[in-house]
């Protein structure tokens, strides 16, 4: 017997508005990733810590000497090959916009980096209270993430490779639910930092940022798909051809509702 094609539902927005949405999450994520960062490296010992796959993907590279750039290229690529996998084809347009999308990301969280560490220059934390703020930062940074997440996942232009990942899962293995596809999502970074852990013996940018993004990040993202930008839906979305039909893009978010 032949398999079943995975079916696809409907664009219902323009390509215009589609292209403002995607650059918008791509501000609002590289933002949130470099809170993140800089609010770590204010706060000693070190325990804010990053969001989850950077971090994982970071100790990674330290594990085998690969500087930032290689590591999140080679992990991308790995993590596309499995996306592939997933979906039961390979497809290069999806490929390509997996790449493609690390490009201005890239650039976007270079460039807010540079601002916050030569313009604007925020203090070591010494008080309580400082301390106390960054955490506040470092977590909506996190929350940043997964509102950016919601909406790119929803525009479905280009994704990168991890965001891809999840939104395959999400609704081809877990009929909508965010929650339960961010925690199997996880899974692939977990290894990282394993293997990572097995070869240097030792954990770094891993701490409370990052078990809040472990914990939250899912269930902020299906929030998002409600509460910001409520009339956008989810965009060609690869789903399980066993689905019931009222899973389709004008209606994924109260099917989603009905179901939490």
């Amino acid at each position: 017997m032949a398999a079943k094609k995975n079916k696809k539902t409907p664009r219902t927005i323009s390509m215009k508005a589609s292209i403002i949405y995607f650059v918008i999450s791509l501000v609002i994520n590289s933002l949130g990733n470099v809170l993140t960062l800089v609010t770590s490296a204010k706060v000693f010992p070190s325990f804010l810590g990053s969001a989850y796959w950077t971090a994982a993907e970071t100790n990674f590279g330290i594990a085998f000497h690969w500087n930032l750039f290689w590591a999140f290229l080679i992990l991308g690529i790995v993590i596309t090959v499995l996306n592939a996998i997933l979906v039961g084809r390979w497809d290069w347009g999806r490929a390509l916009g997996n790449v493609i999308f690390m490009v201005p990301f890239s650039w976007l969280i270079q460039t807010f980096y540079t601002l916050f560490t030569t313009t604007i220059k925020l203090p070591e934390a010494h008080s309580i209270g400082l301390i106390i703020l960054y955490v506040l930062i470092n977590f909506f940074g996190v929350s940043l993430i997964a509102i950016a997440i919601s909406i790119y996942q929803r525009v479905n232009l280009v994704l990168h490779p991890a965001d891809d990942l999840m939104q395959i899962l999400r609704f081809k293995y877990f009929k909508g639910a965010a929650g339960k596809a961010m925690w199997a999502s996880y899974i692939p970074p977990t290894i990282m930092g394993v293997i990572a852990f097995a070869i240097t013996h030792q954990f770094t940018y891993y701490g409370i940022g990052t078990i809040f993004a472990f914990l939250f990040q899912g269930n902020i993202t299906g929030l998002a798909d409600k509460r910001v930008f409520p009339s956008l839906k989810h965009q060609a979305v690869d789903i399980d051809p066993e689905l019931e039909e009222s899973i389709v893009a004008t209606d994924v978010d109260d099917d989603i509702n009905k179901k939490n």
